[in-house]
């Protein structure tokens, strides 16, 4: 049993160090029945007895996406709970359902239920602090999936150790240190064999790229949850000095009739340096519409509209109306839901590469190529080998990140072609297509949330966006003549 007290003295080490919670707090332990989470309860039983926090239960969240296996995780939380002597709190959520409600994957509704669960489950246990099994290796595929989609410093910080009531103390363990402890506890746990799905980004990245990492550079899974720690401390400096800027440069709430709004002084905040000016634009974002669904392609669309020479604009974003008028910025919640279906972004003209918001299923004009897109979402099995021609496009639902923008080119797009076998410049494949010289400007080009280009219209689909599970759902694009 040598091993075990080390793993939970490692945990305590780093709760202390990093401040997680007081030995005052309830901790809700969250628990899947896969080895983190089990792991995790095991030492938080061990911290108990040097009276680092007290367990108030276990919370698990049954998918309903397994069928059979699904209840058995259920099932083998439950009886642990009951070794324990622990209350436990079930949920059950039609994950399937849910995802195909709110046009989400199936990863993007699993984890929005978890969530609310565990939300909902820490003020029935009266827990004040909720912790998960994240580990460092799920941090370093965090910050490599982000990596490779471009996130800026603020994606590079990962995971988290502590955010709101949810805190994360095994994040600098590593997955086969937590099998072993559980192995020398003499302890068993679930496996998912749905974690053996390459359909989903983060099991191709987990199979298949972090080997080649621990090849290639051994200790590469530390050095990665390493560059998110000190991300993070970067982050902080940046948010620090967004905060401070925008003392300078938001103005007061506009008047009475016009409120969920906020002024900016654009003219001074067009003189600070881009990493502040963004941070300052989600940080007003963040204030008067919590929860938008705004993306890195949204904000870049404001920031472009801040240091624009042109001094009159409006961009409509989802669930946001942004106007410039001469010096002043005015970003105000547009009465439009976010994920209303072809709403948002309707009037937007597109010139400079301003983006234009298409939700998914919805619709959009884009003025400056005298077309509309749509997008719609069709679930089941499809023949994608049907020819969708130049006008059609069908993508793996869940290999883009919505909402989706259409927007002109932009300097350095880059995107890898369908069958191409790597990355290329736009430009470069505008010519390669004898698209005319007066009109590559007028292109449509959609891309996600994360600002990654996913068809550009009538040209090519992006290789990354190949249907290869129809089942699992595609979104489908259209380029229609402007009526």
């Amino acid at each position: 049993m040598a091993a075990a007290p080390s793993v939970s003295r490692a945990v305590a080490r780093f709760v202390r160090r990093r401040r997680l919670w007081r030995s005052s707090d309830r901790i809700a332990i969250a628990i899947s029945g896969g080895s983190d989470s089990v792991a995790l309860a095991f030492i938080l039983r061990d911290l108990e007895g040097v009276k680092l926090g007290r367990v108030a239960g276990l919370i698990h969240v049954n998918h309903q996406l397994r069928g059979a296996d699904a209840d058995a995780d259920e099932a083998f939380c439950a009886a642990l709970a009951a070794r324990f002597g622990w209350p436990i709190d079930i949920a059950r959520v039609d994950v399937a359902r849910l995802a195909g409600e709110r046009h989400l994957s199936i990863e993007a509704a699993a984890r929005a239920a978890r969530y609310a669960c565990f939300a909902d489950a820490a003020a029935k246990l009266g827990a004040s602090v909720v912790v998960t099994g994240h580990t460092a290796d799920d941090q370093a595929e965090t910050v490599l999936l982000r990596l490779l989609r471009g996130a800026g410093t603020r994606g590079l910080s990962g995971i988290r150790a502590r955010r709101g009531i949810y805190a994360r103390p095994l994040l600098e363990c590593r997955r086969v240190a937590l099998q072993r402890d559980l192995l020398v506890r003499g302890e068993t746990y679930r496996d998912d064999r749905s974690n053996l799905d390459l359909a989903i980004p983060r099991n191709r990245l987990r199979h298949a790229l972090m080997p080649v990492v621990e090849q290639l550079a051994p200790g590469g899974v530390r050095a990665l949850a390493r560059l998110a720690s000190l991300a993070q401390d970067d982050e902080a400096v940046l948010t620090k000095r967004a905060i401070e800027t925008a003392r300078d440069v938001v103005l007061s709430p506009v008047g009475p009739g016009r409120a969920g709004a906020i002024e900016i002084d654009a003219r001074s905040l067009s003189r600070v340096p881009p990493a502040i000016g963004r941070r300052v634009l989600r940080g007003v974002i963040g204030e008067i519409a919590p929860g938008t669904a705004v993306g890195a392609v949204h904000l870049q669309a404001v920031w472009d509209l801040v240091q624009a020479d042109k001094l009159k604009g409006k961009l409509n974003l989802p669930g946001l109306a942004v106007e410039r008028r001469g010096r002043v910025l005015s970003v105000r919640t547009s009465g439009i839901e976010p994920g209303t279906p072809g709403t948002a972004g309707r009037s937007l003209s597109n010139k400079e590469g301003a983006a234009l918001t298409l939700e998914v299923p919805g619709s959009v004009d884009v003025p400056a190529a005298g077309v509309t897109i749509t997008a719609t979402r069709r679930a089941g099995a499809l023949d994608v080998k049907a020819p969708f021609g130049d006008r059609r496009a069908c993508l793996q639902a869940d290999s883009v990140h919505p909402p989706l923008s259409v927007r002109t080119r932009r300097p350095g797009d880059t995107f890898r072609p369908l069958g191409a076998p790597g990355r290329r410049k736009l430009q470069d494949v505008l010519v390669d297509r004898k698209v005319p010289r007066d009109e590559r400007d007028r292109v449509p080009v959609v891309v996600d949330a994360r600002g990654r280009v996913v068809w550009v219209a009538g040209v090519a689909l992006a290789e990354e966006c190949r249907v290869t599970a129809p089942e699992a759902g595609v979104v489908i694009l259209e380029l229609r003549a402007k009526e």
